[in-house]
C-alpha cells in the first residue's frame, strides 16, 4: 500500500510519461496483461491510455489490472491510468 507521500512522487515521476499501452475494444486480455505484467518489471511505472471506443471507466479498468497485475494503482486522468509495482530484479525508483 502506498502512502500519500510516496502517491505523490509517483504521480510527479508518471508526468513526463507516455503512455506505453492502449486498452481497446478487446478490453483486458491475457495477452494484454502478460504485456503490462512484463513492463512493469521492466520499467515499474506504466502509463496505459483507455481509447474511447470501449464503455470502461479508468478508474475501474485500474482497479481491476492492479488487482490482476498485483500492482498499485496511481491514479488516472481522463482517459490515461498510472500502475506501480516494484521490480523484483530490475529496481529504479526508489520511493520516499
Amino acid at each position: 500500500m502506498l502512502t500519500g507521500k510516496q502517491r505523490s512522487y509517483l504521480k510527479a515521476k508518471a508526468n513526463s510519461l507516455e503512455p506505453i499501452f492502449q486498452i481497446g475494444k478487446n478490453g483486458i486480455t491475457d495477452n494484454f496483461i502478460k504485456q503490462v505484467d512484463e513492463a512493469l518489471e521492466a520499467r515499474e511505472l506504466v502509463k496505459i491510455k483507455i481509447l474511447q471506443n470501449i464503455d470502461l471507466d479508468a478508474k475501474e479498468v485500474a482497479s481491476e489490472l492492479a488487482r490482476l497485475l498485483d500492482a498499485e494503482y496511481v491514479q488516472s486522468i481522463g482517459s490515461k491510468l498510472v500502475l506501480y509495482r516494484e521490480s523484483k530484479e530490475n529496481k529504479k525508483i526508489q520511493l520516499p
